[in-house]
């Protein structure tokens, strides 16, 4: 028994291991000094210097983050409505059929997603650019945003609605005061999702975007194909960095939310 339960955090560390190494390896060479990833020379920061440096790359990140929080913002204020419409249709056959039509698009693959999205595009006359990218990133958050909603809404008990509705509370009256509070939590997981997801994104914003507008995948990837360079592995190691920190604060705010004392007045 005792060999059987190391089994599971073995397995577990070998995954770890084959996931992180490569990107460890990737942050480490950015220190060096020399020009390749084979021979570490000496430590250095003159790649993390070139990228702050490149005017171009720093103009690309501002994109890539007002993209990822925009559509962050947008997708979750959409996706918790649309996911407490989901919970209260009456008709049954009509609320799966929907929850369906939102889990394909959640696991349709990015290529299909954002062939269909230029399609779409130049049949209505968008040009791409910023206002092309941010449809599609907030399209494609926001069924991530109700699959993280719905879970804590079905965790409600209706007797909550009830007890409101007998005090004189009126819908809106429900929805700010007994509803968002309950969910809270699944509306920053939805929130803290789509925003990895819009940083992240590559193969959608890889189709719709143009006019000279960019984001750091799509750039890294374009920088990668003309050679891959030392500062690729620092722009690698920015972005990795800050995903964790996005990871802490959602995961912080989490504990928080979930505190029993955290929502009593003092």
């Amino acid at each position: 028994m005792g060999k059987l339960s190391k089994l599971p955090k073995l397995y577990l560390a070998v995954v770890f291991i084959i996931l992180y190494a490569p990107i460890f390896y990737l942050i480490f060479y950015s220190f060096n000094s020399g020009g390749g990833m084979s021979n570490f020379e000496s430590f250095t920061l003159e790649h993390y210097a070139a990228v702050f440096d490149d005017t171009r790359l720093i103009i690309i990140l501002i994109n890539t983050i007002v993209v990822a929080l925009l559509s962050a913002l947008l997708s979750t204020a959409i996706g918790v409505l649309g996911a407490i419409a989901i919970m209260y249709m009456r008709n049954k056959a009509m609320r799966s059929a929907v929850l369906s039509l939102n889990n394909i698009l959640i696991v349709s693959p990015d290529v299909i997603i954002g062939a269909s999205f230029l399609i779409l595009f130049t049949m209505v006359g968008i040009k791409l650019g910023f206002a092309s990218v941010l449809i599609s990133h907030i399209a494609f958050s926001i069924p991530i945003v109700v699959i993280m909603v719905l879970p804590k809404l079905q965790e409600m008990s209706p007797s909550l609605i009830d007890a409101a509705l007998d005090l004189g509370a009126t819908k809106k009256d429900i929805l700010r005061r007994v509803i968002i509070p309950f969910i809270k939590p699944g509306i920053f997981a939805g929130f803290f999702l789509a925003l990895t997801y819009s940083l992240d994104d590559f193969a959608v914003t890889f189709f719709v975007t143009g006019n000279g507008f960019s984001t750091l995948s799509v750039e890294i990837y374009s920088m990668a194909r003309a050679g891959i360079t030392l500062t690729i592995n620092a722009l690698s190691g920015l972005i990795f960095i800050v995903t964790v920190i996005l990871v802490v604060g959602y995961y912080a705010i989490s504990r928080k939310a979930k505190s029993p004392l955290s929502g009593v007045r003092r």
